[in-house]
């Protein structure tokens, strides 16, 4: 929130002490002005008064108004400057305007010329922390696009992104396949200082051993045959950004005390090369290996080991977080049905139980695979067979063979004797889920936020759930 007129402090940096008692006189209802004889004092009186503005005479006695302006714009942030002087020369206004001063005025001034200038640049300076903010809400957002889910382990995830991604330290993404460690690394780095340089990855895995050195560290002409010209690696293409080094476990272990080098000194040799180049990188790791078993097995270097894992994120498998199914189908298919010009919009409360029991070995990007191919299909019905096909089954009760001879079963809502692996299936979950979500809600006299912290799912997804199982208080 904007600061009101009465609280807007200004600092007066001039030699003249009638210049601030003027602006006092004439002024003082509406801002506070402090003031300042030199600019050494002026300077310091920045850091202890913390003014919203400063009126900075050009000539003074010792340093100058363009000096001091040079000093302030060393520190991490200053306040606006309107410049003021009786030389109102077109070079001395060319200087001000170039060192970031917001405004330029001549002496003798009329005090409601001064209260105009004042707030106009205070509007402006209001209008740009406006956007900024905005700005920097948007790109949190964005950041945060591919990680649908408000589930516990979610929020858990999103708060260690959030108080770390603005520092330096090295993390070391774990989990298994899918789960999103690329939407992670890439989190970190939009939520980071850095956002605005590049993300550069890597797969050490996807790259063979003899030419991983090379990619992440360049070569030099004459290298080896085949090497015709300088070429830049990856880590000098990622200065002042961030280089993801996916699946770091696979990463040979002659090349892991390199990787070290870089890390404890910001710099490396390239392949054929003989001058160090220094760069500027942060770097975030991930691996679905047990590096722990690559310390005891020597795989893994220990001292690298303990320099990447500055701060751990543990991401979530699907299976420990089944409430966040419903929301990722619903952006899965609204992503794929624009994508392929489709007009699938929901799938029914049977078949998102039937995911929801599901097992989910290959995580967030096979459900993104089933939903595409139900998309593209324009068919919800081949859940099953896609499930059956996976070679899992849901996290449910043995059901009977399908093969053997049919068995007579009543299933609320659906056809007796129906043998359909699907609705058998997603009928048991829904009569089970919707009997607990009763009872609970029962317990908690309709208190849904209790009722969700009871349950271990989000509140949204309780909601869901209420409305998709057509319960109510009066029932």
């Amino acid at each position: 929130m904007a600061k009101t007129k009465e609280k807007v402090k200004i600092l007066v940096i001039d030699d003249d002490p009638k210049v601030s008692w003027i602006l006092t006189e004439g002024l003082s209802s509406k801002f506070n002005f402090v003031s300042a004889r030199d600019g050494i004092e002026g300077i310091q009186m920045v850091s202890t008064e913390k003014p919203d503005l400063i009126l900075l005479d050009i000539k003074m006695a010792g340093m100058s108004g363009l000096e001091v302006l040079e000093k302030l714009n060393k520190a991490e942030s200053r306040p606006e400057v309107i410049m003021v002087s009786g030389h109102g020369e077109t070079q001395y206004v060319v200087d001000s305007i170039k060192l970031g001063a917001a405004e330029f005025v001549n002496k003798p001034f009329d005090v409601q010329e001064i209260e105009i200038h004042i707030n106009g640049v205070l509007e402006r300076s209001h209008l740009r922390r406006e956007v900024k903010e905005l700005r920097t809400k948007l790109e949190g957002e964005n950041a945060y696009a591919g990680f649908i889910g408000d589930s516990g382990p979610m929020l858990k995830v999103k708060s260690i992104i959030e108080q770390v991604a603005d520092s330096e330290l090295t993390v070391l993404i774990r989990g298994e396949s899918g789960t999103g460690k690329e939407i992670a690394a890439r989190s970190l780095h939009e939520l980071s200082r850095r956002a605005s340089q590049p993300f550069i990855k890597v797969n050490c895995a996807a790259i063979p051993h003899d030419l991983l050195e090379a990619e992440l560290f360049g070569y030099e002409k004459g290298a080896f045959t085949g090497a015709h010209k300088n070429k830049q690696g990856r880590f000098e293409l990622a200065d002042k950004g961030t280089i993801f080094l996916d699946e770091i476990g696979d990463m040979p272990l002659e090349l892991q005390a390199k990787l070290l080098q870089v890390l404890e000194q910001q710099e490396f040799v390239r392949v054929g090369g003989i001058h160090n180049i220094h760069v500027d990188v942060r770097i975030i790791c991930a691996t679905n290996r047990d590096l722990e078993s690559g310390l005891r097995e020597r795989t893994f270097r220990d001292d690298l080991f303990y320099r990447l894992n500055e701060i751990t994120l543990p991401l979530p498998t699907l299976r420990e977080r089944p409430e966040d199914i419903p929301l990722l189908v619903n952006h899965f298919l609204e992503k794929y049905s624009n994508v392929y010009g489709k007009s699938l919009t929901h799938l029914s409360a049977e078949v998102i139980n039937l995911l929801v029991a599901f097992n989910w070995p290959g995580n967030v990007r096979q459900l993104e695979n089933m939903i595409k191919q139900v998309v593209v299909r324009d068919d919800e019905t081949i859940i099953g067979d896609l499930i059956a096909a996976s070679g899992q089954q849901p996290s449910l009760p043995a059901m009977p063979n399908p093969h053997s001879a049919p068995v007579a079963v009543s299933v609320p809502g659906g056809e007796e004797g129906s043998l359909s692996l699907k609705s058998r299936i997603g009928s048991i979950v829904a009569r089970e889920e919707r009997k607990l979500i009763g009872e609970v809600l029962n317990k908690t006299n309709w208190n849904r936020r209790k009722a969700a912290e009871i349950l271990e799912i989000s509140y949204r997804s309780l909601l869901y759930k209420i409305k998709d199982y057509n319960l109510n208080s009066a029932k």
